[in-house]
């Protein structure tokens, strides 16, 4: 009788523990967001592309030739958040980064600023074309996520 007790014990602890670690592992959905891949063909140069990766906006922008020497004709020391655009980029024609702002986690504005690049409406952050903070309260450059470029056209986020 109590080597039977012990092995229902067993059992039923052994379910209340696989029940359990199996909340805690992720759900379909959430394995869902953790990539998202976009055709990099399907951009046209000097435009944006707003796609959502972990629940947050991401820009993905195809630069001109121009932006991007522009881009790099910029003093670092002139920068609060100081990154050279190569650092920034995988390959230049291509900006990959979170729409976020650094300062309070509003949505920034494309094209827009007074340095080409992104503006924030919340509070007056102003952002170069290659994200970096220019002007207003935002402390950090926009954050860059993990990201690949696969075969030239086929951006892989996450």
């Amino acid at each position: 009788m109590v080597g039977n007790l012990s092995a229902i014990g067993a059992m039923s602890a052994k379910n209340i523990v696989t029940d359990y670690l199996l909340n805690l592992s992720a759900s379909a959905d959430v394995l869902a967001l953790a990539k998202v891949e976009i055709n990099l063909a399907a951009i046209p140069e000097g435009k944006n592309v707003v796609l959502k990766w972990r629940g947050k906006p991401v820009f993905v922008r195809h630069r001109t030739a121009q932006e991007i020497a522009e881009a790099n004709t910029v003093n670092l020391d002139e920068l609060r958040d100081r990154e050279a655009d190569a650092d920034r980029t995988q390959k230049p024609e291509w900006l990959v980064m979170l729409g976020v702002c650094t300062h309070l986690g509003c949505v920034p504005l494309g094209e827009a600023g007074e340095y080409g690049g992104w503006f924030c409406p919340c509070h007056g952050s102003h952002y170069d074309i290659s994200g970096r903070i220019r002007k207003g309260p935002a402390p950090l450059n926009m954050e860059i996520p993990p990201y690949e470029i696969k075969d030239d056209d086929k951006l892989v986020i996450g």
